[in-house]
C-alpha cells in the first residue's frame, strides 16, 4: 500500500479494514503496534507502524453522521470524510465554520495533524472539536471533551493517542459564500495584513518565478461586507491554482454565490484535486512575521521555483490544541506544492527551512519536512504534556511509530 502521492510505501505486516466497532476494539487489543490511515492524504510516515506493525483503515465501520440541530452539533464516525459531512450538515441548514481547500480528506486525520483552512479569525479544523472518542491500547474507549484537562492534547493527537472512532463538532447555521479572484499582487509594498483580512478566507498563490502573488482567492460570506481589493486586476478567465491544470476541477468563481462547502474548498468533492504527482510542505509560522517570511522566502526563489508547482499563502488564529502548529500564535501558513521528485526536492526544502529558521517555523505534521526533532521540541512549550498524556493512555507505545518516536522520548 502506498499513500495518496505514491511517494510513501506503507511497511505495516497486516492492513485491517474493520467493519464493526467491537472488531475494532478486537483488534487494538491484539495488536503489537497500531497506526490508522485516514484518507492517505500524509506525505511522509506519520500514519506508518513499521515494519510488523497493524495498519488499520477504518473505512469499512459505519459511516455515522449524526445531526443535532437543536444543539448546532455533528457526531461523525472516525472514517467519514470532509465531503459526505459536509453535504449532510447542509441538509439540516447547518454548516461547519471552515473547510480545508480539498473536501476528500478524513476529518479525524485532518484534525489530529493540525490541517486548517484560512482566515484571520478562522481557527485549524480542529477548533470546532468539542468532543473526541479515542479506543485506547486495552480496547476500551475513553471520550475527551472540552471540560477535560486532557483535551488539548486529544484532538489533534498525532495519531498517539489512540484510534479516534467519534468526533463531536460544532455547527452554526448555514450560509452561503462567493469566489472573487484576482491577478498579480505585488510583494513591494504589500500590505499583508489589510489583505488578509479582506474577506472570511484568503488565499495568496505564487510559483516564485517572479516576486509578487500571480493569483489571489477571496471567499465572502454573503453575509458580511463586499470585499474591497484595490491592489490587484479581477480574474478574466477561470484559474486552478497550479498553472496548466484545468479550472473546472475548481469550485465556482466571479462571484457566484453558493453554498459554503461548495465554496470554502478550492477543488469539487466529486473532482479528483490533480493526479497525486505531486509533494507537498507547509511551515506555520507568526503571522506578526509575514512580511519577513515572504521576502526571505522571495530572496530563494531561484531555488525554490524550478521543483515548485505553487505555494499558497494563508492566515490561520490561534489555538490552544497542544501539538497544533497553530497552538499559542496567530499563524501565517505557507503551502509548497512540490514536482513528484524527492530527490530534487529535498535539498529545496533544507533550504526553504534555513530561510525560515529565524521565524521558528512548526512543519504541518503531514507534510514533506526535515526539520530535526530537538528543534520541533523546542516549538512546542505543551510538549510535555503531550507526552505525559500518551504515557496515560498508551504506557506500552502501541500507537507511537518511528516518526513520533524521537518526538515522545523522555
Amino acid at each position: 500500500m502506498t499513500n495518496w502521492a505514491g511517494n510513501i510505501v506503507y511497511t505495516a505486516g497486516e492492513v485491517h479494514r474493520p467493519d464493526s466497532p467491537e472488531a475494532l476494539r478486537a483488534l487494538v487489543t491484539d495488536s503489537t503496534r497500531v497506526r490508522v490511515l485516514g484518507s492517505g492524504h500524509s506525505f511522509n510516515t506519520i500514519a506508518d507502524p513499521d515494519a510488523g506493525g497493524t495498519l488499520v483503515s477504518l473505512e469499512a465501520l459505519p459511516a455515522e453522521v449524526d445531526v443535532d440541530t437543536a444543539a448546532r452539533t455533528v457526531r461523525v464516525g472516525g472514517g467519514v470524510r470532509y465531503a459526505e459531512l459536509a453535504r449532510r450538515v447542509h441538509a439540516h441548514g447547518l454548516a461547519l465554520p471552515n473547510m480545508a481547500s480539498l473536501p476528500h480528506i478524513s476529518v479525524a486525520g485532518s484534525v489530529a495533524t493540525g490541517t486548517h483552512g484560512s482566515g484571520v479569525s478562522n481557527g485549524p479544523l480542529a477548533s470546532a472539536v468539542r468532543q473526541v472518542e479515542i479506543v485506547t491500547a486495552d480496547g476500551s474507549t475513553v471520550v475527551v471533551g472540552r471540560d477535560d484537562p486532557r483535551f488539548g492534547g486529544a484532538v489533534t493527537s498525532l495519531g498517539a493517542l489512540g484510534v479516534v472512532t467519534a468526533l463531536t463538532l460544532d455547527l452554526e447555521p448555514a450560509f452561503a459564500v462567493e469566489q472573487h479572484l484576482f491577478t498579480e499582487l505585488p510583494l513591494e509594498g504589500l500590505d499583508f495584513e489589510a489583505v488578509a483580512a479582506a474577506a472570511y478566507s484568503v488565499s495568496l498563490f505564487t510559483d516564485w518565478r517572479a516576486p509578487g502573488f500571480r493569483q489571489v482567492w477571496l471567499k465572502r460570506r454573503t453575509d458580511q461586507p463586499l470585499p474591497v481589493f484595490p491592489w490587484a486586476v479581477p480574474a478574466k478567465v477561470a484559474l486552478h491554482p497550479v498553472p496548466g491544470m484545468p479550472a473546472e476541477h475548481c469550485t465556482q468563481q466571479f462571484g457566484v454565490p453558493g453554498p459554503w462547502h461548495e465554496r470554502l474548498p478550492h477543488f469539487r468533492a466529486e473532482f479528483t484535486p490533480s493526479s497525486g504527482a505531486e509533494l507537498q510542505s507547509e511551515y506555520l509560522l507568526p503571522r506578526a512575521c509575514a512580511l519577513d517570511v515572504l521576502h526571505a522566502l522571495d530572496g530563494i526563489r531561484h531555488v525554490v521555483a524550478p521543483v515548485l508547482q505553487t505555494c499558497e499563502v494563508r492566515t490561520v488564529a490561534a489555538d490552544e490544541q497542544w501539538m497544533s502548529p497553530s497552538y499559542g500564535r496567530d499563524t501565517v501558513a505557507v503551502h509548497f506544492t512540490w514536482i513528484e521528485d524527492t530527490a530534487a526536492v529535498l535539498p529545496v526544502v533544507r533550504r526553504v527551512e534555513e530561510a525560515l529558521e529565524p521565524f521558528s517555523p512548526r512543519p504541518h505534521w503531514g507534510k514533506v519536512f526535515t526539520t530535526p526533532t530537538a528543534a520541533l521540541r523546542e516549538r512546542y512549550p505543551r510538549l510535555a504534556d503531550f507526552r505525559s498524556l500518551a504515557g496515560e493512555l498508551d504506557p506500552a507505545g502501541k500507537f507511537t511509530n518511528a516518526f513520533l518516536a524521537d518526538l515522545l522520548a523522555p
